[in-house]
């Protein structure tokens, strides 16, 4: 008599992501990854290892082709060992290039954009090399499953995506698309779903994040009101948002930085030039006089807040006076962070079609630029040694019985604390000031 068949254990499918660029792409990694979860596939941190490999691609900052065919190439040998290893791309660098990335590289497989990034376990099923870059009729979100899986206390929610600014640098309204805004019964739901797995913190992402009108149970709502239903979910302690435009800093939403505890003193609020000639060239529309009497009226509801903003130097047609009355702008500001580059062409952008500055020009500015920067976020951060603020524990440090977390200010805190655990929201002294970081003393627990 023959013996009976036993179960045989299929081993699980490997996904290892690689997440380029900014915050939202790394949420959309995240949900890329669910997605395939549901198809079987677990996440791997060793990309030998894999089954499939997922490249999330930003076109934001300088050579952003060149760094994905960089890495496509490094895949080719693995696929050569691994001939049924899928190769997929996604996000902004794919929905610009389309099949043209098939075909200048044939390790690829799938070629997805980030507005149909939830039909790639169909891709993936119906196999073969594909491309899908269209821009759906359908929500997205609302066909993806539900998020079960966070890696820590502080979690990201896309609430808005595209952007109808057209900055003329800027490759967004074309790769992204127009602005839609998620409706607030979702966004809630999903809101209350992270803090139910732990989290403590959730930042809520958009290209043009103010911009948000979201369907309500009454009409549309803007950020400062869904921030307000985001406030009343019991356990979570604290709300972030980024990117922000200048010209979407609404009354409520300002009044709002005043009103609710759980909304960080922290903004991060583009300005990209002080000069208003190379602003209009930008298609910014506003003013540095506009820029700097926004900032006064944030400031007067939330005096303690820390301001960051985004710079571009090296514009096509920047003089030596408009790089420094981008300086004048940052010396009256005074900035507690920023991220500035050299300037550099987008195809397909108006701005790509102009004559760039002198490189060596251009490198010098950005030099002087983030010298003062950095002077500015030194000072911020010394003045915040003898200062209580709030901590949220985000790992263990690396000295024994150190824990780091961020403070409300978005600056990393290490703190001593042997009995501390990942996710709790201590209140704490801050005692030095390193480069990038604060150390501070343990003052209590908050539940």
């Amino acid at each position: 008599m023959p013996e009976p068949e036993t179960p045989q254990t299929t081993a699980a499918k490997k996904l290892f992501v690689k997440t380029y660029g900014c915050q939202m792409n790394v949420y959309d990694s995240e949900r890329m990854a669910e997605a395939m979860g549901a198809e079987g596939y677990v996440t791997t941190d060793v990309v030998e290892d894999a089954d499939m490999v997922l490249l999330n691609t930003c076109h934001i900052r300088e050579k952003a082709s060149e760094k994905l065919y960089s890495d496509l190439g490094r895949l080719r040998a693995l696929k050569a060992d691994r001939p049924g290893l899928k190769v997929g791309v996604a996000g902004c660098v794919a929905q610009a290039e389309g099949a043209e990335i098939l075909r200048r590289s044939p390790v690829v497989d799938l070629v997805v954009g980030p507005q149909s990034y939830h039909r790639l376990p169909q891709m993936v099923a119906a196999g073969g090399r594909q491309v899908d870059t269209e821009f759906p009729v359908e929500d997205k979100f609302s066909v993806l499953p539900e998020r079960k899986v966070t890696r820590g206390p502080a979690a990201f929610l896309t609430v808005q995506e595209g952007c109808d600014k057209f900055c003329a640098f800027c490759v967004v309204p074309y790769t992204r698309g127009a602005e839609v805004s998620r409706p607030v019964a979702r966004l809630l739901d999903e809101a209350r779903g992270l803090v139910a797995q732990g989290v403590r913190e959730i930042t809520l992402l958009g290209q043009n994040v103010n911009a948000y009108h979201g369907a309500g149970p009454t009409g549309a709502m803007g950020l400062a009101a869904l921030l307000r239903e985001m406030a009343k979910i019991d356990g979570l302690a604290r709300l972030r948002y980024t990117t922000s435009h200048p010209n979407d800093m609404e009354d409520d939403l300002i009044a709002a930085h005043g009103d609710l505890p759980q909304l960080s003193p922290y903004l991060h609020l583009p300005v990209q030039s002080g000069s208003d000639r190379i602003l209009k060239a930008m298609n910014r529309k506003h003013t540095a006089e506009a820029y700097l009497r926004l900032i006064e009226r944030i400031r007067a509801v939330r005096p303690d807040i820390l301001v960051s903003s985004d710079f571009i130097v090296g514009f096509p047609g920047e003089t030596d006076r408009d790089f420094q009355d981008t300086m004048d702008l940052i010396r009256t500001v005074g900035f507690g962070a920023a991220f500035s580059f050299k300037y550099s062409a987008r195809p397909g952008t108006p701005a790509a079609e102009r004559a760039p500055v002198a490189v060596e020009i251009a490198d010098a500015r950005l030099q002087e630029l983030q010298a003062l920067i950095a002077t500015q976020q030194r000072a911020v951060q010394e003045a915040m040694v003898g200062r209580e603020v709030t901590v949220i524990y985000e790992k263990s440090g690396r000295l024994p019985g150190q824990m780091v977390g961020k403070s409300d200010h978005l600056h990393a805190v290490h703190v001593q604390d042997p009995e501390g655990q990942i996710g709790q929201l201590v209140r704490v002294r801050v005692s030095a000031s390193a480069s990038n970081s604060l150390a501070a003393n343990l003052l209590s627990r908050i539940p």
